[in-house]
C-alpha cells in the first residue's frame, strides 16, 4: 500500500492552536484578544462597524462638495500688460487657478470691458451682455495708465465702475484704486452675481473685506436699472461723502476753537488772580 497523504487543510481553515468556544462556536477576534486589553495603549481605537445601508460616507461628502462647487459659466478675461509684480498680481493669480484667460492686444472682446476709459458705469441692465459674452478687465498699474494702448483694446461695451473702495494690500482704503479681481468682483456684485464674485475673491486672504467695506455702496447700485440711475446714485453718494468731510472738518475746527477759548479763559483767570494778589499786598498797612 502506498503512503497516505494527510488530509488537506482548506484555505482559511483552522491552524495550530485553534480553539473552539462554548458549544463548538468559533472564537471571534474580539474574544481572542479580550484578555490583552490591559496592555493596549490608550491611543488604540477599535474599528467602527458601518451601520445603515452600508453606503460610503466619504463618497456622500465628496458628492455634496461637488454639488456646492461654483463655476462661472461666462467668459472672464483680461488684457495683461505686465505692469505688476507677478507674485502680487491678482490677475495672474486668477489665471493660475484657471479663472481668467489672457487676451491679445487688438483682440476684440464682445462682452463687457471694465476700463477707466469707459463712458458710462456698469449697471444691472448689462446683465444680458455678460450672460451672453462675458466680462473682461485691463490688468495694468494705476501709475502707468499712459502706457496702455487703450485704442487697441476693442469692445462695443466699455464700462466704468462706480465709486467703490479698494481693500487690496497695495491700495487699501483708496476709492477707485481697485485691482483686477476687485474690478471683476465689483461688477459681478452689482449685477447680482454674488457667487461668482466670491468665487474669485476666495483665492485671496483679504478677499472677504471687499464686500464688508463696499456692501452699502453695492446695495445702492443694485437698486438701479440703468447706467443713468447708477450715475445719479453715485453723485448722491459723493455729495454725502463731501458733506461728511465738511462736517468733520467743521467739528474739528469748532473743537479747536473751544479749546482755544478755554485756554484764553484759563489764562485770564490766572491773570486776574495775580492782579488781585498784587493789589492785596499793596493795600496792606505798613508795620
Amino acid at each position: 500500500m502506498g503512503r497516505k497523504n494527510p488530509p488537506t487543510q482548506a484555505r482559511g481553515g483552522k491552524g495550530k492552536g485553534y480553539k473552539r468556544s462554548g458549544e463548538g462556536g468559533v472564537i471571534s477576534r474580539r474574544d481572542r484578544y479580550a484578555d490583552l486589553d490591559h496592555i493596549r495603549p490608550d491611543s488604540a481605537v477599535d474599528a467602527v462597524e458601518e451601520q445603515g445601508d452600508g453606503s460610503d460616507s466619504s463618497e456622500n461628502e465628496s458628492s455634496e462638495e461637488e454639488e456646492t462647487t461654483v463655476t462661472i459659466p461666462m467668459p472672464v478675461a483680461m488684457w495683461d500688460f505686465d505692469h505688476c509684480d507677478p507674485k502680487r498680481c491678482s490677475g495672474k493669480k486668477l489665471a493660475r487657478f484657471g479663472l481668467i484667460r489672457d487676451l491679445r492686444v487688438n483682440q476684440k472682446f464682445r462682452g463687457i470691458v471694465v476700463t477707466p476709459k469707459g463712458t458710462q458705469p456698469i449697471s444691472p441692465s448689462d446683465r444680458s451682455i455678460i450672460d451672453d459674452s462675458g466680462i473682461a478687465v485691463v490688468e495694468c498699474s494705476w501709475a502707468r495708465l499712459d502706457e496702455v494702448p487703450f485704442t487697441k483694446i476693442r469692445s462695443p461695451h466699455e464700462r466704468l465702475l462706480p465709486y467703490l473702495i479698494a481693500t487690496n494690500p497695495v491700495n487699501y482704503g483708496k476709492p477707485w484704486k481697485l485691482n483686477c479681481v476687485e474690478a471683476l468682483a465689483g461688477a459681478f456684485y452689482i449685477l447680482g452675481y454674488d457667487q461668482y464674485a466670491e468665487k474669485l475673491l476666495e483665492k485671496f486672504s483679504w478677499g472677504h473685506s471687499f464686500w464688508e467695506v463696499n456692501k452699502n455702496l453695492i446695495n445702492q447700485y443694485r437698486t438701479c436699472s440703468t447706467a443713468e440711475e447708477v450715475q445719479k446714485i453715485q453723485e448722491v453718494i459723493l455729495i454725502n461723502i463731501e458733506m461728511d468731510r465738511a462736517n468733520v472738518k467743521s467739528l474739528k475746527t469748532l473743537r479747536q476753537s473751544e479749546s482755544f477759548e478755554l485756554i484764553q479763559a484759563s489764562l485770564l483767570d490766572i491773570a486776574r488772580s495775580t492782579v488781585h494778589a498784587d493789589l492785596s499786598n499793596t493795600m496792606l498797612p505798613a508795620s
